[in-house]
């Protein structure tokens, strides 16, 4: 199995070589890696030791973030190293000013063992998944401490099949899970993983704060004036297309179109189908022009405002439900709005428990969409809910705090 887990590293780096050629996704996650060691040698003292955050990508990196930033509030002279395996984490936080950031370079014995020895850890910390076999055996091998934060796992997944054994092993690396819920804490110990405490999702802890010192954005206020605002937000193509009824139905309502991919083809692919009185937020802040009252539909084509956005809002539509799975509910949820999304849901806790409160449908058709969205406009339990769930929820990043530096490591 350890065999083929090689191949499959490297076949996948070869696939995605092949990608950059035409992608632009796929050139930056090859790009970003060349002179990768060169490149934490200029900025890294491995004579000195380092806290190592990992990430998979920007969703997580928002998940981990509390934890990351309490520990160096409480430890201001700890230095933090952060990797991101996805170009769409590290592109954006590259400039992050608490830690100094990286590609984490492909999983190898090499690799790791050469990036663990630049960057001298005192321990790591992972945040929901990306299990690295080398990696992990690297830092279990010098003793390293290696912590999974906000974990959370699934029956399904290869670790608790009867082929598993070689993914058992890897996670038997790990000093410490803190997992977000109890199957999550019943299949580790199944296999006879007891290292394992329920804490929760950090995810709240970030979203509770953010909800609570937004940052003011004038010119979406200029844009919604006193109109009711439907928010949607990491919008996908099929998302878009099953939104664009709602302006000329609701011809009172405002809406402002995040999506997740802002590429050119797919910011004119959105201009098309919101193609009445619709204008993209560059418009306003490249120029002296300001919103008014004939401009329904605000396309954001730029990355980093969507957590801010939602203050702004009274409904919200989460995006990629018709996917791979739906994007952050929580960021909404904590400014009290009720959500709306796709039927790709399942791997989504939070989701599950916002529609058992009546704080979320799940759609899909445009009849379930104008159903939901009508449902929820004069609904105030349901955004009281919303509310009250993100804010029962916070706490887990104290906790994990509490029992990482239980050991005096930091």
């Amino acid at each position: 199995m350890k065999l083929l887990y090689i191949i499959g590293i490297w076949a996948y780096t070869l696939i995605i070589r092949i990608f950059s050629l035409f992608n632009p996704k796929a050139k930056l996650f090859i790009n970003g890696r060349k002179n990768i060691f060169t490149i934490i040698a200029r900025k890294i003292n491995p004579a000195e030791k380092h806290i190592w955050f990992h990430f998979a990508s920007l969703g997580e990196f928002e998940q981990g973030r509390p934890v990351l930033e309490k520990i160096k509030t409480l430890y201001p002279a700890k230095k933090i190293i952060v990797t991101f395996f996805s170009p769409s984490g590290y592109e954006i936080r590259k400039n992050y000013a608490l830690a100094d950031v990286f590609y984490l370079p492909i999983d190898t014995a090499t690799n790791a063992k050469r990036f663990i020895a630049c960057i001298n850890p005192e321990m790591a910390i992972f945040t929901k998944y990306e299990f690295w076999h080398f990696y992990f055996q690297e830092l279990k091998d010098q003793g390293i401490p290696l912590y999974v934060i906000s974990g959370i796992f699934r029956e399904g997944q290869a670790f608790f099949k009867w082929y598993g054994g070689f993914y058992r092993n890897i996670l038997k690396s790990v000093t410490y899970f803190f997992v977000q819920n109890k199957e999550s804490e019943n299949l580790l110990k199944s296999i006879g993983l007891n290292n394992v405490t329920i804490n929760g999702d950090t995810r709240f802890d970030r979203v509770y704060e953010n909800a609570q010192s937004p940052k003011s954005l004038p010119l979406i206020e200029g844009f919604i004036g006193n109109s009711p605002t439907l928010v949607c937000g990491s919008t996908w193509p099929e998302d878009e297309k099953i939104l664009s009824v709602l302006p000329e139905k609701y011809p009172n309502w405002k809406f402002i179109i995040a999506p997740h991919e802002i590429h050119e083809s797919h910011i004119e692919s959105i201009e098309k189908q919101f193609s009445v009185n619709s204008v993209r937020f560059s418009v306003f802040s490249s120029s002296n022009q300001t919103p008014n009252a004939e401009h329904q539909t605000l396309i954001i084509d730029n990355i980093g405002m969507l957590s801010s956005l939602y203050q702004y809002g009274k409904v919200a539509y989460i995006g990629g439900g018709f996917g791979t799975g739906i994007h952050n509910t929580l960021e909404a949820a904590a400014f009290g709005l009720p959500v709306i999304f796709g039927p790709k849901y399942d791997k989504f806790q939070e989701a599950k428990d916002l529609i058992a409160i009546g704080a979320a449908k799940s759609i899909s058709s445009t009849t379930d969409l104008i159903n939901a969205f009508e449902g929820f406009v004069e609904n105030q339990d349901a955004a009281d809910q919303a509310k009250r769930y993100v804010a029962n929820k916070k706490g887990a990043t104290d906790q994990i705090i509490s029992m990482i530096t239980k050991s005096d490591r930091t």
